[in-house]
């Protein structure tokens, strides 16, 4: 009989750079599970093309990053993260390069064998200071991640199971505070469901873009970690604040392709359908304006005009410059008949990131004791209102460092008692997915037509009674049937859908991504106070 049971120290769950950070930093205090619902290196990290921004040049200051950050959160950032996630930044960046990752440099290297790094700049930054690696530094991190943790027989990896629900006292009824205990995962490849134990259990889960129709995430971001830990009763904050990626190919066979921000970064100007450029008309930084300015920007241009895209140009570089920086977008839009470097890239905004999320402190504590949330999955106030192109994968860096630190300090008390066995009940395999699919794919389209870049009331109530309903028609269907990846899916995103216009409907203004025509203004009284949800432990 197969095994359905399993302890480890610590529960990962994700494997992106957060939950592989984290790993390598507790894998020699005790025995470590990386749960991934896929295969390890599927995750958001691995598509990120931009890359991570530090001060890492004299030019640059602690100062002007932070004074970058809390400019393009729009009043919501916590100051005291903002400061610390910078300030360590480059020590956690310099841990990284020690593993192996190699970041594109200026030139050869020197007599003492170092080399000068080639520093990106991105919209909403005054200085160069995007470390990357050509167009593919998600991937390169990922890889030089994978490698050293298959140098640590601590570390063991779950590919293709999917996390259920966690496990907590206060579920099983115990007494005392609410403490996570473990995860109900299921095993994809074989459908039965696995019992894993941890005294720490940490969500590096990602984000949700797959919530929206169009979205540059891949398939696997699904809320997944937002959607258990509400459900667990950890409080969920500022899930209004979606950043929509201003820039995504425009071909109906390209699924998902981002068109780095590096691209504007390096000379790249935005032109509506006609050819003008338009974006000095919305920001004095024009193309290389905040992402909240530019997505907006270009969704009034399209439907100004009722273009189904604008376009993106940087053939004003030269053609060997174009090919060499950006090696995976040149190639790609190449298979889709395009020649970046002769004419423009045609591209639509594309929800790309959740700002909001698991509450959490810098240290990626939740409210339930043994459950930490690092990277897209956590709020912890480094992104305020609008997150600053390419602090991402610094947090998640930062943060990951902080929570192993932090969980390696607290004492890990072991369950006294088993924890039970998942059951089933009188659940039989589903004999119609196709009630799964249309669910699916109606949650994604009244999102992105009710819930996107520019919103109103009504559109926001409409979604909300749409999603009410298929909240109960997804219920009585998990409840009657054998759970499968794409059932639990429909469950989670059905989850952050709610999540997300619950949010929206509570902030009555505009703040950063938050953009609603009923209230276009920002109100100095929403300044710094957060959205906060909390599931009642009735319901």
């Amino acid at each position: 009989m197969p095994r359905t049971g399993y302890k480890f120290d610590f529960l990962i769950l994700g494997s992106g750079i957060a939950g592989l950070s984290y790993a390598l930093s507790v894998a020699r205090s005790g025995r470590v599970a990386i749960i991934t619902k896929k295969d390890r290196a599927e995750s958001n990290t691995n598509y990120a093309q931009g890359g991570i921004a530090a001060v890492m040049s004299k030019e640059d200051s602690f100062e002007m990053h932070v004074h970058d950050t809390l400019e393009a959160g729009a009043g919501l950032c916590r100051s005291d993260v903002v400061n610390a996630i910078i300030e360590e930044g480059p020590a956690r960046v310099q841990e990284l390069m020690d593993l192996g990752m190699k970041f594109s440099g200026r030139s050869e290297p020197s007599t003492d064998g170092s080399i000068e790094l080639d520093l990106g700049r991105e919209g909403g930054h005054s200085k160069r200071r995007i470390l990357h690696a050509k167009d593919v530094t998600g991937r390169e991190i990922e890889s030089a991640l994978l490698q050293a943790i298959a140098r640590q027989p601590n570390i063991q990896i779950f590919e293709n199971h999917f996390a259920i629900d966690l496990i907590t006292s206060q579920k099983l009824g115990l007494t005392g505070s609410n403490r996570c205990l473990g995860v109900y995962v299921l095993d994809k490849p074989s459908g039965a469901v696995h019992t894993f134990e941890a005294p720490v259990v940490l969500l590096a889960t990602g984000g949700c873009g797959k919530v929206y129709l169009f979205t540059t995430n891949p398939d696997i971001a699904t809320g997944d970690g937002v959607a258990m830990a509400y459900r667990a009763g950890a409080a969920v904050a500022n899930m209004e604040f979606i950043q929509f990626h201003p820039t995504c190919l425009f071909d109906r066979k390209a699924k998902s392709f981002l068109i780095s921000e590096a691209v504007r970064g390096e000379g790249g100007v935005l032109q509506t359908f006609a050819g003008a450029e338009f974006m000095d008309e919305y920001h004095p930084l024009a193309s290389l304006a905040p992402r909240d300015i530019v997505a907006r920007a270009i969704d009034t241009e399209m439907k100004k005009s009722g273009s189904a895209h604008v376009w993106l140009d940087i053939t004003s570089k030269p053609a060997r410059f174009i090919m060499d920086r950006f090696p995976n977008i040149y190639e790609t839009c190449k298979r889709y008949g395009i020649d970046i470097c002769k004419e423009p890239i045609p591209v639509v905004p594309a929800a790309h990131y959740q700002c909001g999320g698991v509450q959490t402190t810098i240290d990626g504590e939740t409210g339930i004791e043994g459950l930490y949330a690092v990277g897209e999955v956590a709020c912890t106030g480094l992104h305020g209102a609008n997150r600053l192109a390419s602090n991402s994968l610094l947090e998640a860096l930062v943060c990951a460092h902080r929570a192993a630190q932090h969980s390696l300090e607290r004492s890990r008390v072991p369950l006294s008692i088993p924890l039970p066995s998942w059951e089933s009940g009188t659940a039989t395999d589903a004999d119609e997915m196709v009630v799964v699919a249309h669910n699916w794919d109606e949650i994604r389209r009244l999102m992105w037509d009710y819930v996107g870049i520019v919103r109103t009331n009504k559109r926001l109530l409409r979604a909300q009674a749409r999603i009410k309903n298929l909240q109960t028609e997804i219920q009585e269907y998990y409840w009657g049937f054998t759970v499968t990846s794409d059932l639990l899916e429909l469950r989670n995103i059905a989850t952050v859908a709610e999540l997300i216009v619950e949010s929206a409907l509570q902030r009555p203004e505009s703040r950063g991504l938050h953009y609603n025509l009923d209230y276009p203004k920002a109100d100095p009284d929403w300044a710094r106070r957060d959205t906060v949800l909390r599931r009642s432990p009735s319901s």
